[in-house]
């Protein structure tokens, strides 16, 4: 898909509308965003988290299962609240790109 970088926002956004919603790993989100179309690798997904962890929208704690371990992220107060401002901009925006057709 040529026009990947445009979806960047968005898949972060839908990581960040998850880990709102319940504490999320690096698999479970690859699953879940394969689900609309996104064939993110593990490679690409673990840049992402670590981006959204550096700039305070989500916080990450080592779970232990078993004999392996996994990195869990819940968001943070800072990452509920931009979430909130951001889908009062998609909606506009959504609004704005259904209004008409395109000429």
């Amino acid at each position: 898909m040529e026009d990947r970088f445009l979806y960047a926002g968005l898949i972060r956004l839908h990581i960040l509308h998850h880990a709102v919603k319940e504490p999320i790993y690096g698999l479970k989100m690859i699953e879940e965003l394969r689900r609309h179309g996104y064939a993110l690798s593990a490679g690409t997904l673990y840049p992402l988290l670590h981006g959204l962890e550096q700039r305070g929208y989500l916080t990450s704690t080592s779970v232990r299962l078993g004999r392996s371990g996994r990195r869990v992220y819940r968001a943070t107060r800072r990452g509920r609240t931009a979430l909130a401002s951001a889908r009062a901009k998609v909606h506009e925006l959504l609004g704005e790109l259904f209004e008409s057709p395109e000429g």
